[in-house]
């Protein structure tokens, strides 16, 4: 730790990130040039997807809130394997993975000991980040919009944007890069948006039994479903102001409420249903974004983007048309945090998570002899 803290005296420092988020397909791994505020640059990345029967492990241990040694046997070999393959590493975010996520309950988890991952990698690795948020009154999600922020400042926007990220669960971040920092009011509004790929890719795991509907193909040739996306926006959800969290399976009616439905309009519907309530979720920010900029699995659905700028009032596009890698975009957040959390600052703020006041989360382990 005094070889890390030596570093981050002279400047950035390179950090690795990896996220395994609740689409369940793998574990994405950025190196990313950091001094918490400031991105310098990006390093090498990495995918390590998980098996068919590593996925089902996982998926069935989605829920738990204790036990579940499988699931953790598989998260912390996985990581071990695909982190590993990275040299220059000074320090490593290691988010985990969310099985359970009741912020207003019995709290949140992510599985996974980043004191294991310090041994074997040999570096500090920053985890846990999310129970002190919740502990302090936050919803502990989303925990990628002070990296947002740092990204709109290296592409060098000047109006209020917005990143979209369409993973199994879907959440937004609006930042005006013209405030100083990202814990200042008036900085940064985050919140999910409603559920994204995680009802769609169940539905066709039961009915095609592929991972996703790959380019949209099947939705293309389905119709909507209006009976039950009445019945989604209607949900309380979409009324409450923001901050606000979900868990991967608070919509998980919708798979009955499609069974009905043929294959071709039960893809379409769940389509739709993305689309809907991100524009739900576009009425809770501050004021219109100059551009919305589409991170994570769902910006490769072309439908999925042509509902989301048939349905949005602004420019909807990947985030790659501002230079950005939107397969890697969370993992190098978790990077860029664990830097934070090493400085001793913010992770999480009023307006992100609802916590009480800006507070940095997360837990530095060291390698130990």
């Amino acid at each position: 730790m005094a070889d890390l803290k030596a570093a981050l005296a002279r400047g950035p420092v390179w950090a690795l990130g990896a996220m395994s988020g609740t689409s369940l397909d793998g574990v994405d791994a950025a190196m990313v040039l950091s001094d918490g505020e400031t991105i310098f640059g990006f390093g090498d990345t990495r995918y390590r997807a998980y098996s068919d029967a590593e996925r089902a492990v996982l998926k069935a241990a989605l829920g738990a809130w204790d036990g579940s040694e499988a699931a953790i046997e598989i998260i912390e070999a996985a990581h071990a394997e695909v982190l590993s393959g990275f040299d220059g590493i000074d320090i490593v975010g290691f988010h985990g993975q969310t099985l359970a996520h009741e912020p207003r309950g019995r709290g949140t988890r992510q599985v996974g000991d980043g004191r294991v991952l310090a041994q074997v990698l040999g570096v500090p690795v920053v985890w846990d980040f999310r129970t002190a948020d919740v502990e302090m009154g936050g919803e502990g999600a989303p925990l990628a919009p002070f990296y947002h922020f740092a990204c709109t400042r290296w592409i060098g926007a000047d109006a209020p944007l917005a990143f979209l990220n369409l993973g199994g669960v879907g959440n937004l971040t609006w930042v005006d890069p013209a405030v100083a920092r990202p814990e200042l009011p008036g900085a940064c509004v985050a919140f999910d948006t409603g559920p994204a790929n995680a009802p769609l890719n169940d539905f066709m795991g039961l009915r095609r039994e592929l991972a996703f509907d790959d380019a949209g193909d099947l939705a293309a040739r389905g119709d909507p479903d209006a009976a039950v996306l009445e019945r989604l926006m209607g949900q309380g959800y979409f009324r409450r102001m923001p901050p606000k969290s979900l868990d991967r399976n608070d919509f998980a009616w919708l798979a009955d409420a499609v069974a009905p439905l043929s294959d071709a309009d039960g893809a379409a519907t769940l389509t739709a249903a993305i689309a809907l309530s991100v524009a739900a979720g576009m009425e809770h920010c501050p004021r219109p974004p100059a551009r919305i900029l589409v991170t994570g699995g769902g910006r490769h659905n072309p439908v999925v983007m042509d509902m989301l700028r048939a349905t949005l009032g602004c420019p909807v596009g990947p985030v790659e048309e501002a230079g950005l890698d939107g397969d890697m975009l969370e993992a190098q957040a978790f990077g860029h945090l664990a830097v934070r959390v090493a400085r001793g600052l913010p992770t999480s703020c009023p307006s992100t998570t609802g916590v009480s006041a800006a507070i940095g989360g997360g837990v530095v382990s060291v390698p130990q002899g």
